[in-house]
């Protein structure tokens, strides 16, 4: 059974971008996937240090919270990145999580030996979603740092990214709940890529 991990980069558990999460994982497991929602400001880890024990080793030096999703994040066959945008990009505490898998980064590009083994990489995919408070109309760059942030983590953790929703002017929307379609959305693009996965199954 695919694997699906899905990662909330809002602070409030009950918010509108754990809304969309939770309407996308459920559509995975219509799909047949298993999933598991990862509530990433409430567990407890510093950011990179810097400390570069994984430019020589496979592995992280700091141990906390973070820590288990590391061999989590190997054996997962798709990752569903769930975040507000704040100050143009993702909140801290993801960017903090994000950062940490520079671990991933130096064994991919510094020692070549990727931890994700090689015939796994085109078999993983990835889906983003992503609101603003700001319209693109108003801001036609809004989701422009999500992106960027993002599709590097789905680089280095080798995860092929897919399908991307992206929905503005929450300032004014206010209430996904009230929104159906959007939510049939999250949960269909949750289907599709669980649907993929289960296929290469």
């Amino acid at each position: 059974m695919p694997m699906i991990i899905g990662l909330l980069g809002s602070p409030l558990p009950r918010g509108n971008t754990a809304l969309l999460l939770e309407q996308a994982l459920a559509g995975a497991v219509e799909a047949g996937c298993a999933v598991e929602r990862v509530n990433v400001p409430f567990l407890t880890f510093e950011p990179c240090m810097e400390i570069l024990h994984c430019m020589e080793k496979p592995e992280c030096s700091q141990l906390d919270d973070l820590t288990p999703y590391y061999d989590k994040v190997v054996e997962a066959d798709g990752i569903i990145v769930a975040t507000p945008v704040m100050t143009m990009g993702v909140p801290g505490k993801l960017k903090g999580f994000m950062d940490r898998f520079q671990v991933f980064y130096w064994a991919k590009y510094g020692r070549k030996d990727p931890l994700v083994p090689k015939e796994r990489k085109k078999q993983r995919h990835g889906l983003m979603l992503a609101i603003s408070g700001l319209s693109r109309e108003r801001v036609p760059y809004v989701f422009d740092g999500v992106r960027q942030t993002t599709g590097a983590f789905f680089d280095i953790t080798d995860v092929t990214p897919g399908e991307e929703l992206l929905i503005d002017d929450m300032d004014d929307k206010r209430d996904l709940a009230q929104f159906p379609a959007l939510l049939e959305e999250a949960r269909a693009a949750g289907r599709r890529l669980g649907e993929q996965l289960a296929g290469q199954a």
